[in-house]
């Protein structure tokens, strides 16, 4: 659901992308080396073409010593209300907006998610120190990491590091919505 409000994560990527990797004075291939992407996936998202997971846009933010938002955000955007869209799944009604965020140990985030029944969203993992805390409003949601599998109905919560693989699921027949937290 896209407002006035909120945007698509690649219209602000690809000019943050390739204004941050200018004034750190990176080639396209050097940000690629340090990244982890192909050269062709960052030439890609600076030309507002590529699809990137979170984590890759992480694993950019890190390369350019930046944070995740400053790579999704508008650069004007006051951080306590950034809305951007940076996840959609396939139903239209599966869908991940940045909130805001505020300064942490790095920093914390917070987001506005969706999943339509049958919805699947795969996180890879992220570096030791982050967590994220869970609270769901509506529906239900699974949460699969390494170690545990949670199943959550509104109402309920959960916390836990994302330096392992994790998803979330949407088992039920209705959408689930919750809020995520991610902090480090």
């Amino acid at each position: 659901m896209q407002t006035d409000e909120t945007s698509d994560v690649l219209t602000h990527v690809s000019k943050n992308v390739r204004r941050l990797r200018l004034a750190a004075g990176l080639s396209q291939a050097a940000l690629a080396d340090r990244s982890g992407a192909s050269r062709r996936t960052v030439i890609k998202l600076e030309a507002g073409e590529a699809n990137i997971s979170l984590t890759g846009l992480d694993r950019l933010a890190e390369a350019l010593s930046v944070t995740f938002v400053d790579l999704v955000a508008e650069p004007s955007a006051a951080r306590t209300n950034i809305n951007a869209v940076t996840w959609r799944g396939h139903g239209a009604h599966s869908v991940a907006t940045l909130m805001a965020s505020v300064p942490a140990a790095q920093e914390a985030q917070l987001w506005d998610w969706s999943l339509e029944p049958g919805e699947r969203y795969r996180a890879e993992p992220d570096p030791a120190g982050w967590s994220e805390m869970i609270l769901v409003f509506e529906g239900s949601l699974v949460i699969e990491a390494d170690d545990e599998t949670t199943h959550l109905q509104a109402g309920e919560h959960y916390a836990f590091p994302t330096s392992q693989g994790y998803s979330y699921f949407n088992p039920g027949e209705r959408i689930s919505r919750f809020a995520r937290v991610v902090a480090s």
